[in-house]
């Protein structure tokens, strides 16, 4: 079953961000990036400006999605975390409350232990604002994603 598409607001984006700067200084990592499981782009932090950010989101959801597949083959509900070690550069991917997915880059100047240990504390953290974010955006007194819209900026779009 597919997951509800989620709303992110301004204040879970920078504390988003916040952890994956975090994470990115904690673990030595080359990069860290949050994306949902549709393979859009959340937060990134690190080396991301030689990445092409939006097709290692997109190919990593994929790759997830292939993971859940044989986790079914085999009555495993999902695998939460995967590894792949390269020659210059290791990728740990996890899924974090079954709704978005942490991918850290690494070089030898970290190592899996220490990356595993990063992640375990993001990933609690990353938890508690995506619960939350849930919260805020099925309770009735939540804003519109729309409230900020104007008739005006409609008509400027069709407008142009």
């Amino acid at each position: 079953m597919a997951s509800p598409q989620m709303v992110m607001y301004d204040e879970e984006a920078r504390q988003i961000q916040v952890i994956c700067d975090r994470l990115a200084r904690d673990a030595n990592a080359k990069a860290v990036l949050v994306i949902d499981k549709n393979g859009q782009p959340i937060a990134s932090s690190g080396e991301t400006d030689h990445l092409d950010v939006t097709s290692l989101s997109s190919l990593t959801a994929g790759n997830v999605a292939a993971t859940g597949g044989i986790a079914k083959l085999l009555a495993e509900r999902e695998f939460a975390g995967q590894f792949h070690e390269g020659e210059k550069t290791n990728i740990h991917i996890s899924i974090v409350a079954q709704r978005v997915i942490l991918v850290v880059l690494f070089d030898e100047r970290s190592s899996l232990g220490l990356v595993r240990l990063r992640v375990r504390k993001a990933s609690e953290e990353l938890t508690r604002i995506l619960d939350a974010l849930i919260k805020k955006a099925s309770s009735a007194n939540a804003p519109s994603v729309f409230a900020e819209i104007t008739d005006d900026d409609i008509d400027n779009l069709f407008n142009d």
